[in-house]
């Protein structure tokens, strides 16, 4: 599936570069001449979505971190310094902060598109579990990243994780003060979470790059799952998806640029323009909002090394989900039982994201659970439901479901479905 081109060079320096360099040739082979399937719909610019996101974060984070100060008695006002004395510095932190909320936005749009047509399913298996690295990759940079500003909900947020390392028997004690570079979280802790989120843009990057290197090895799914058997299925990528994609984005950014400008801490915590302070602890302890669903599943179990490992199992149990899902289908356009559970989990990871939010304060803090009293009890308990759903759901519900449910006829190629559509609507 991967693209052929037939780029000839037809300047004097292009046959120059072209014998010492075929870069030209990759380019228009990959991203313009490369065969695409001719019914890709709006979910599927959410990758150009992320890729121009993970460029955004790049270039802000290099302006931030010419500015900031990585020591815990300068960082704070390092901060304060961006925002009131750089030129612009306020609009590159806002965009920086807030860009990591639109990439979480987009990614979990894009992970859950992947989920209903099945994009998971051989031959994508590799493509599939690279897109969970990557995930695991964004989520360990932006914990990183919220602890520099090093205001109170930073400081006691990087205490509230890196403690639940210290529930891994036997080594967690070892775990947590490697982190810390110490006893306790200081100046090394600071370092360690600057260099390394510095560093791991650049690791996503790669990452990403192996990920559409993988994509074009099988070639792009599509909202049948039915893969591309002729020419006819296929449309070149450049102009057709290009300007699809350019069209999506540019409204994405209108929407990031809507909370940038105009509720730029919205997505934030006030708390955290509060200087660091080790003495006083926050009444309520929350992660930002895109870690809330797996805080949920952390809280729902009462011991803390239970916790730890559900909250990992829930993202490493996507690695299994090609070989869990046994159906010769690939999308759940044409399986209706599927398509019912699927927007039942849906509904339950939200359900998670607000039972993450109102959880006990101060939970995780010791190693033991806090009891949870008043509205804290029924967060507790609702996200524990949820919880049980959620493995239930890919343990359960995905292999039974995929081996008994009666399958809608599906279409015999992609041309067929494109024309059959045509034929719909001008009727």
């Amino acid at each position: 599936m991967s693209g052929h081109s037939n780029y000839q060079p037809t300047t004097r320096f292009g046959k120059w570069l072209h014998e010492r360099l075929p870069i030209m040739e990759l380019v228009q082979a990959q991203g313009m001449d490369f065969p695409t399937p001719r019914n890709l719909n709006y979910w599927w610019t959410f990758g150009g979505i992320l890729a121009t996101m993970l460029v955004v974060q790049i270039l802000t984070g290099v302006v931030l971190a010419m500015h900031y100060t990585p020591h815990i008695d300068m960082a704070f006002n390092s901060v304060e310094h961006i925002m009131r004395d750089v030129n612009y510095g306020w609009l590159i932190r806002y965009m920086h902060a807030n860009g990591a909320s639109m990439f979480f936005i987009a990614v979990y749009i894009h992970i859950f598109r992947g989920m209903y047509y099945g994009s998971y399913k051989a031959p994508r298996e590799v493509l599939w579990m690279i897109g969970v690295v990557i995930y695991l990759i964004m989520m360990a940079t932006a914990f990183m990243g919220y602890v520099l500003p090093w205001g109170q909900m930073s400081f006691w947020g990087a205490k509230v994780i890196t403690n639940l390392f210290s529930a891994i028997p036997f080594v967690g004690d070892y775990i947590t003060t490697w982190l810390w570079g110490g006893f306790s979280i200081d100046n090394p802790t600071l370092n360690r979470f600057f260099s390394l989120h510095y560093l791991m843009p650049f690791v996503l990057a790669a990452a990403v790059g192996l990920h559409i290197w993988a994509l074009h090895v099988p070639g792009n799914n599509n909202p049948t799952g039915i893969s591309v058997k002729s020419a006819q299925d296929t449309l070149p990528f450049h102009p057709y998806y290009t300007m699809k994609d350019l069209f999506a984005i540019v409204a994405f950014l209108v929407f990031y640029m809507a909370w940038v400008f105009y509720s730029p801490n919205y997505l934030g915590h006030a708390i955290n323009y509060e200087p660091a302070n080790p003495l006083v602890t926050p009444a309520h302890i929350v992660p930002e909002w895109y870690y809330l669903p797996f805080y949920a599943i952390l809280r729902a179990i009462p011991d803390k090394l239970g916790g730890v490992i559900a909250m990992f199992a829930s993202i490493l149990i996507l690695f299994f989900l090609p070989w869990l899902d046994r159906s010769p289908l690939r999308s759940f356009k044409y399986r209706p039982l599927s398509r019912f559970f699927f927007w039942v989990f849906v509904v339950v990871c939200v359900i998670l994201g607000f039972a993450g939010s109102g959880l006990p304060d101060n939970y995780f803090l010791s190693h033991h659970a806090a009891p949870a009293e008043g509205f804290h009890f029924t967060y507790k308990v609702v996200g524990q439901l949820a919880t049980f759903w959620y493995f239930f759901h890919f343990l359960v519900i995905v292999p039974l479901v995929s081996k008994i449910e009666r399958t809608e006829p599906a279409p015999a190629s992609i041309s067929e479905a494109v024309l059959a559509k045509a034929h719909d609507h001008a009727a």
